[in-house]
């Protein structure tokens, strides 16, 4: 997109709330928006560059501290016994493989829907956007033919993906795609959820070790972010992404705070005044009893998070794919066309000497 690296400043799409799946949605069926309308309404600027940065320094935040635990974990387990603390040399760093690095890399190397735009990147954003519904659609099929039972997609409304995508018709595919969204993708999305917070709070639960459960919490909740963004075929923006990882590293913190008397209390209970449910729950002095459910609810949070970004951005380029362009580059390349045309065929007389 060379339009937009010749801009001094990117655009990222937001809103006050950060939540405007409400609002997209009437804007999908409320008719024709303007590019201008458009950027007032759902794009502010930011320097990309910042947000990228951003987002690897937070990744490499959640990784010092999940590799801090695992060394302690191991370093305890070595005193104890020399022979079992190599073993656990052994299963700490394939653990920070599978459960950091894979699933970070995975995560990262998903595309995003560009609606971060102006106008004058608005219309190669829209090609970008295109190329993407058809890249997820033709996974979507691939998976729901391939894989037996896997039970994420309704395979009727698959069935009418296919159909739209073999006949070119953009208007029936887009239609499919938010059909899935909506029903069994949601669905399984809350699956993925509610599976990973239940697991999260039994293993806190019975470990009672601040920085065992600090690894935990990490190593699960990105593997939903990365589960749950995997089934949706793309992830959020640089920006929005920065946010989960942040609450990710958020969720690290509580848990060990949870486990350490010394970090519980107030520094504790501050990351709860946004939670209702935790409220009545958390007092000056947090129980053991209720590590497995701060940790469960804390993970819920994330995965509602990611979902609510995923379908946001979705339906943000709907709209941007709605939107009526002043004139396109095509147009534009064209009339330039035509333009050095007659200029040819209408060359200026020599002048006199």
């Amino acid at each position: 997109m060379k339009n937009k690296e010749k801009l001094p400043v990117e655009t990222v799409a937001a809103t006050p709330a950060d939540d405007t799946t409400t609002n997209v949605k009437t804007d999908i069926h409320g008719g024709k928006m303007t590019i201008t309308e458009y950027e007032q309404k759902y794009t502010r600027r930011q320097n990309a560059r910042g947000a990228r940065f951003l987002l690897w320094m937070t990744a490499s935040l959640i990784g010092i501290a999940l590799f801090a635990c695992l060394f302690f974990v191991t370093l305890r387990v070595y005193e104890l016994n020399e022979y079992a603390g190599y073993a656990a040399i052994g299963v700490s760093v394939v653990l920070y493989i599978l459960v950091f690095v894979v699933p970070l890399a995975k995560i990262v190397q998903l595309r995003a829907f560009e609606t971060n735009v102006n106008v004058y990147t608005a219309s190669a954003a829209k090609r970008h956007n295109k190329k993407l519904r058809h890249d997820i659609a033709e996974k979507i099929i691939d998976i729901t033919s391939k894989v037996d039972g896997v039970g994420w997609y309704d395979s009727d409304v698959v069935g009418k993906m296919a159909i739209a995508l073999k006949a070119g018709n953009e208007e029936d595919l887009k239609q499919a795609m938010s059909t899935l969204y909506e029903g069994s993708v949601k669905k399984s999305a809350r699956a993925i959820t509610h599976r990973i917070a239940l697991k999260c709070g039994w293993l806190t639960a019975l470990s009672q070790d601040n920085k065992l459960d600090t690894a935990i919490v990490v190593m699960l909740n990105l593997q939903m972010v990365k589960d749950i963004m995997f089934l949706y075929g793309f992830r959020p923006s640089d920006a929005r992404l920065v946010k989960i990882f942040a609450t990710i590293l958020q969720n690290a913190i509580v848990a060990y705070g949870v486990g350490s008397a010394a970090i519980g209390g107030k520094a504790v209970s501050a990351v709860f005044k946004r939670v209702p449910v935790l409220g009545d729950i958390v007092g000056t002095l947090i129980d053991s009893s209720v590590h497995g459910l701060v940790n469960g609810i804390m993970a819920e949070i994330i995965g509602r998070q990611t979902v609510r970004y995923l379908i946001t951005e979705y339906h943000l380029q709907e709209v941007l794919d709605s939107v009526d362009l002043a004139q396109s580059e095509e147009e534009f390349v064209k009339d330039c066309a035509e333009l050095e045309s007659e200029l040819r065929k209408k060359k200026p007389a020599k002048a006199a000497v």
